[in-house]
């Protein structure tokens, strides 16, 4: 069973990849609805549940318009929230919890990533929760899992890539290690998540059953393949921290130029052949400095002398073109204006424009990946705290508006 449609769409339009799916969305911040966000953009009807007066801790989160703060123009929430309907529900209330059983009994997914003690303790426990409905796929997203010595520990974005071991192999070897950049973690599980959820759906439409995901960000970015922690079994020697520069290697990593930063890989015996053409100095393939892997290691310093000077005089878009010109893998370095106007992305269409109601116009990033059948879409801007109330409560559930009114007076809305 599926829930109606809040916007009536184009009858002509191609159907949905999703939109057979009904999803709860119980999550807050980055990784959870960064989930169910993927599953709202390919078409499903995701309705995100939120807390009273206070709604999701991303709302508090900029960039905001102008830098002042207002919980209905949070980029970071308006980003990770287009396509979702929005209604607003206190789970902590007797009322609350048997409004929300309600919602569960018509719904394909649930989503939530509180801490794992959080929905037992509400009585939400996943095998309560399929005595009420058998179907029910629930994607639990936590820092380290349901289980384990520390499933209720509270982690952030640097103890996660430090527990990972991630951390200790960025940086320069004889500094402190750093981490990545900000929120990638989250974004990382959140697909993981969205993928794991899919998994489990399909199941559930093979078996008539559904089942419990669960999502650790530490073991989503821990899993991922990298072949610096695989390579340790096998050596038993800790890999070396590699920097910014030149990555550990001759001629690898990000260069200033004249108008920023350029990112070269060069180093192999065609790449190089390549590179000191491009420089205008064929001689230095006959420079016994530079004569091999070895050699070129050993007179990095020398090298750069010469290169570092050439970068400067030129701009990303010189050097650019110049690489394709020479075959050397080379690519700028851009700041995010670049990246809004780069050729490639505005041919695809990547970055969309989305009018919200209060925050106003802005572009935000767009299909993560495309199907031919079942295109993805903007729908609606993500929802105005408890937007579908009554659409929800009434239209769905059966309530009247009276019925909200006193709802609302009690706190369970």
């Amino acid at each position: 069973m599926t829930l109606e449609k809040v916007l009536p769409g184009n009858p002509s339009s191609p159907k949905k990849a999703l939109s057979d799916l009904v999803v709860l969305d119980l999550t807050h911040y980055v990784a959870g609805p960064y989930c169910t966000k993927l599953l709202a953009d390919y078409g499903a009807e995701v309705i995100k549940v939120e807390r009273p007066g206070i709604g999701d801790g991303a709302r508090r989160i900029g960039p905001f318009p102008n830098d002042l703060p207002d919980p209905e123009r949070s980029g970071l929430f308006l980003h990770l929230n287009t396509n979702k309907m929005g209604i607003t529900l206190n789970l902590k209330a007797a009322l609350g919890k048997m409004i929300l059983l309600k919602l569960i009994m018509r719904a394909d997914i649930l989503v939530e990533n509180f801490e794992p003690r959080v929905m037992p303790s509400l009585g939400f426990a996943y095998d309560e929760l399929e005595k009420l409905n058998p179907r029910l796929v629930m994607t639990s997203v936590s820092n380290f899992g349901q289980t384990g010595p520390y499933r209720d520990y509270r982690a952030s974005e640097i103890t996660a890539f430090a527990m990972t071991g991630r951390m200790y192999r960025v940086g320069l070897e004889k500094r402190e290690p750093v981490r990545y950049a900000e929120h990638m973690l989250q974004y990382f599980a959140g697909a993981a998540a969205a993928s794991a959820t899919m998994c489990a759906v399909i199941g559930a439409k093979l078996r008539g059953s559904g089942q419990h995901v669960d999502v650790s960000l530490i073991e989503s970015l821990m899993g991922s393949v990298d072949s610096r922690l695989l390579r340790f079994p096998y050596t038993h020697r800790p890999p070396r921290r590699e920097g910014a520069g030149r990555l550990g290697a001759f001629l690898r990593g990000v260069y200033p130029c004249k108008d920023g930063f350029i990112a070269i890989s060069g180093n192999h015996e065609r790449q190089w052949a390549r590179l000191v053409q491009m420089l205008g100095k064929p001689e230095l393939l006959h420079d016994p400095r530079f004569a091999t892997t070895e050699a070129r290691l050993q007179h990095a310093d020398e090298f750069e002398a010469i290169f570092l000077p050439w970068l400067v005089e030129r701009t990303k878009s010189e050097i650019f073109r110049l690489a394709q010109r020479h075959r050397v893998i080379v690519t700028p370095v851009y700041t995010t204006a670049e990246l809004l106007e780069d050729p490639q992305y505005r041919a695809r269409g990547f970055f969309v424009e989305v009018e919200h109601p209060v925050a106003g116009r802005f572009q935000y990033p767009g299909a993560p990946f495309r199907m031919a059948e079942s295109p993805w879409q903007v729908r609606r801007p993500a929802p105005l705290l408890g937007q579908d109330n009554e659409e929800i409560y009434c239209r769905q559930l059966g309530y009247s508006r009276e019925d909200l009114v006193r709802l609302r007076q009690l706190g369970v809305i």
